[in-house]
């Protein structure tokens, strides 16, 4: 579908992406104006929806772009040599700590859309967010030595436990900044609060021998 943006120049298709992403991130999608968009970019209205069609599927095609961008750094610097379930969680967090500092542009923007109550792409942005949720734990899971877990409980069960620990905590921070002007997200705070969640999963369903 976006074959024809995807053709250009890289830093035509820089300076569009960039405005795109600037303006959603500030304004959110209802409020975002193409008009600022294409003067920021310095393009015609005509060539933006000759690319992207129109204002939603701009949005869905920044939505992806600034995922897999960051989803292919994240992956790049997960060390999956390291098999314990804990410490790889703990290495995923401070990565996409690191990640943050190095994007806060594309962090900003995907943290807006995820909070996104625009009817025109809420239906769509929900559904991508769960499917990229499944396919995340998936790989984050892969190469765990599961033998470190109590052997007297179901360890499908416990792993439901503990990813639903962590996306509440996710919920909750979001819906805080949903509620807050700013819309700002202190990582660092959500970093701690894991932290303790961490040692209280550890001592609930590792076995006894284990380090803490």
């Amino acid at each position: 579908m976006f074959s024809k943006f995807l053709n250009l120049d890289k830093e035509k298709q820089d300076r569009i992406i960039n405005a795109a992403i600037k303006e959603f991130a500030q304004k959110g999608y209802n409020n975002a104006s193409t008009n600022e968009i294409i003067k920021e970019a310095g393009i015609s209205k005509g060539l933006l929806f000759h690319y992207f069609g129109n204002k939603k599927q701009l949005f869905l095609f920044l939505f992806d772009y600034c995922y897999e961008l960051i989803a292919e750094q994240f992956y790049q610097k997960i060390n999956f040599t390291e098999t314990d379930f804990f410490t790889r969680i703990r290495q995923a967090v401070m990565v996409k700590m690191e990640l943050l500092a190095a994007y806060p542009d594309l962090f900003k923007f995907m943290e807006e859309a995820y909070l996104e109550d625009s009817a025109e792409v809420k239906i769509e942005v929900d559904k991508k967010v769960k499917e990229l949720n499944d396919v995340n734990f998936g790989k984050i899971y892969e190469g765990i030595d599961f033998s470190k877990f109590r052997a007297d409980m179901d360890i499908k069960k416990v792993l439901k436990i503990i990813t639903w620990t962590f996306e509440k905590l996710s919920e909750e921070e979001l819906y805080k900044a949903k509620l807050s002007p700013t819309h700002h997200i202190d990582y660092e705070k959500v970093f701690l609060q894991s932290e303790d969640y961490f040692e209280i999963l550890m001592k609930a369903f590792y076995k006894g021998d284990q380090p803490q």
